[in-house]
């Protein structure tokens, strides 16, 4: 290392020399600003060694960012600068400065080397072409990455220290707030801690983070939320309660009066993108129990996590029930495929304008990348009657108590709804209140403070009057839901189980939660006779089998005896009179209701059967235009002797087709005896077919 001016050779004072400074952090510039001082002092350093002011570029938009850090645009700069070969000169107050990481710090080495640009930091100046030099650049470089890492150990080493002990400061969830000791303590608020207990209230009476949702929704209630910056940090913003919020707020072990650290692992990628991943609580670094108040117990916590678990189908190559939804199928998340034990899904189609269940099984599907056929496939109507009639079974004895608790729960939700809205009225009292005493204490003269002040108590005195109006309306909607009839009817289904269950208005999630209340799972088994392995909470086991419901093609296929009632119909009559005939004598179609003509022509056509027309021709009738050619005449002359009764005439079918005898044919030859004519021109051929001299069926 020379510390004179030798190695500055006036190709170097050709191009430019770069001063770069850098802070680690944006308090670090604040405070430190004598460190910043020294390095925008090394300008005059540059001139000295020969540089011209102009030349002399200083690099500071890095202030504020870490050595380490893989964004700084400054630093980025200078090596772009240093590798075009416009840089005589790079100069850093030291090397950790200008990098705190040995693969930039070599790079930019290798850079300097290449273009033959010199370094130069408070103790000297440096020429990287030259072995000596580049070998102490190279030792400052890992000596300053290590001091970094030293500083880094230290201060988490701290840090973990006071989190094993529970008394790291970190930011509290809504609901808590640090006392004058930096302790957690519960939320002084009590509409704040009001709205967290009823959210956990909420999903522990559902099992469901969207049902607490709906819940908070439909009682109009908002939730609370702490700012943390801003112009109004510490103060609260209260807004609709979503999905995620929820989710947040179930998973946070400090509502279980639990502190925790290190529950995410934190990795740089490549281009400096910091990949953050959550650790499974096992791998928590710190745990610690009852460490402060709390809105639930440990063991309410746990059950809630698990419930969570359970509500997600597929998590980990596990699945679960999931939540009961709004579907008729009681075994929602419940069925086990008994061919391949893996979780059965379901599926709705419509039957007489009812939603009915199918339980199948896509494994197969799936694993052939949906070209194979699914595992197994059960119609769920029958399924669902049986798996109901064992819960009526199994909980009868226990009916009226879990009645009378189920109404009293309900009671308990109305109850801390009206005081949540009795909370939020006497919150905006108090805001107005404060606003009110503000007002009077301004100066007079200075309206423009007073005018201000008196809208913002208008303001507050607007929200009271629409909070207390929202408590009043509520407070009536209540006591229609409470009136001393609905009583009546809920002590009434409650008294029987088995009335209850079958009730119409009985939601269908009510039912699955029911079920889930005894039933762990049941395997289905597709065969001659479906089996049902029913497993129970207390893990006794039940089967049961049923007869698999008719397929709808079986259940609504045609009887034998109905097809030849109509083969023997249309032997003498169409379509229409035919489907008269069977409602007189009483029969029905296969889906119910009486017959028609496009019934029976259905059923003609499904079994391939001859229409009346077609028997006629058959036994050797003529249609109008053959009878018109054998006849020599036109063929509108026929329907004129019709009218007149000079030839027999036979309706073939509901459009008003008409066939006839073949001239010379003995009367009725070609027709049924109740549908011969006179087969004579004349009276009698007007007495016989009516004044259209027309043989047809009534």
């Amino acid at each position: 290392m020379d510390t004179g001016t030798r190695k500055v050779t006036s190709e170097h004072l050709c191009r430019r020399a770069y001063v770069y400074v850098r802070q680690s952090t944006m308090k670090q510039v604040v405070d430190h600003t004598e460190s910043t001082k020294r390095q925008y002092a090394l300008r005059d350093r540059a001139q000295a060694l020969g540089w011209e002011p102009q030349h002399v570029e200083v690099i500071d938009c890095d202030l504020g960012l870490s050595g380490a850090a893989a964004d700084r645009e400054g630093f980025r700069h200078l090596a772009s600068e240093v590798g075009l070969g416009n840089a005589g000169i790079v100069l850093g107050l030291e090397v950790s400065r200008l990098a705190r990481n040995n693969t930039e710090w070599h790079r930019l080495l290798e850079l300097c080397a290449m273009s033959d640009t010199l370094i130069l930091d408070e103790e000297g100046l440096y020429d990287p072409t030259q072995f000596n030099d580049r070998l102490l650049l190279g030792l400052k470089g890992t000596l300053s990455e290590a001091e970094l890492h030293v500083i880094k150990a230290r201060l988490l080493g701290g840090i973990r220290n006071k989190a094993l002990r529970g008394e790291l400061k970190m930011r509290l969830p809504v609901g808590f707030v640090h006392d004058p000791l930096d302790r957690a303590v519960l939320d002084p608020d009590e509409q704040v801690r009001q709205s967290v207990r009823m959210l956990f209230e909420a999903f522990e009476r559902s099992g469901s983070a969207t049902a607490a949702v709906n819940e908070f929704e439909r009682g109009k209630l908002k939730f609370p939320k702490r700012l943390h910056g801003g112009p109004n940090a510490g103060g609260l913003e209260w807004q609709p309660l979503t999905h995620s919020r929820v989710c947040q707020l179930l998973h946070n072990p400090r509502y279980a009066g639990a502190f925790s650290w290190g529950k995410t692992r934190t990795r740089v990628g490549p281009g400096g993108k910091v990949h953050t991943a959550k650790l499974p609580r096992e791998e928590w670094l710190v745990l610690l129990k009852d460490q402060h108040p709390g809105y639930i117990s440990w063991e309410q916590f746990e059950a809630n996590q698990a419930r969570l678990a359970a509500n997600t189908r597929y998590r980990e190559k596990q699945w679960g029930t999931g939540v009961p939804r709004e579907g008729p199928a009681l075994l929602q998340g419940l069925a086990v495929c008994g061919l391949c034990g893996g979780p059965m899904t379901v599926r709705y189609h419509k039957r007489r304008g009812r939603e009915v269940p199918d339980y199948y099984c896509p494994r197969g599907s799936v694993l052939k990348k949906g070209k194979g056929p699914v595992c197994q496939s059960i119609p769920g109507a029958g399924i669902d009657r049986a798996v109901g009639e064992l819960l009526v079974e199994l909980m009868t004895p226990s009916v009226l108590e879990m009645a009378l608790q189920v109404q009293g729960e309900l009671a308990r939700q109305r109850q801390e709804a009206e005081q949540w809205r009795q909370l939020k009225v006497q919150r905006a009292e108090e805001e107005a209140a404060i606003l009110r005493r503000r007002y009077l204490l301004v100066d007079p003269a200075n309206r423009m403070v007073a005018g201000a002040l008196e809208a913002e108590w208008n303001a507050k005195l607007q929200a009271a009057d629409r909070a207390r109006r929202e408590l009043e309306r509520q407070r009536k909607l209540d006591r229609l839901e409470l009136d001393r009839q609905q009583r009546a009817r809920v002590r009434r289904l409650a008294a029987d189980f088995p009335a209850l269950w079958n009730d119409e208005a009985t939601p269908h999630r009510e039912r699955k939660r029911a079920v889930r209340l005894l039933i762990r799972d049941v395997t289905l088994t597709k065969g001659e006779r479906i089996a049902l392995g029913v497993r129970l909470r207390g893990g006794a086991v039940r089967e049961l089998e049923i007869k698999p419901e008719p397929r709808a093609c079986d259940r609504y296929r045609t009887r034998p005896a109905l097809v030849r009632a109509v083969d023997e119909l249309l032997e003498n009559h169409h379509d229409g009179p035919a489907a008269k005939i069977l409602n007189e004598r009483g029969l029905r179609r296969p889906k119910g209701g009486p017959f028609d003509a496009r019934a029976v022509q259905r059923i003609r056509r499904a079994y391939k059967l001859k229409t009346y027309r077609q028997r006629l021709v058959d036994r050797g009738m003529l249609t109008r235009k053959q009878m018109a050619q054998r006849l020599g005449v036109p063929v509108d002359r026929l329907s004129q002797w019709v009218r007149e009764g000079r030839l027999t005439a036979v309706r073939a079918n509901g459009k008003g087709e008409l066939l006839f005898d073949r001239p010379g044919d003995p009367p009725g030859k070609g027709s049924s005896p109740s549908e011969e004519g006179s087969g004579t021109a004349g009276e009698s051929g007007k007495a016989a077919h009516g004044s259209k001299g027309v043989q047809c069926e009534a």
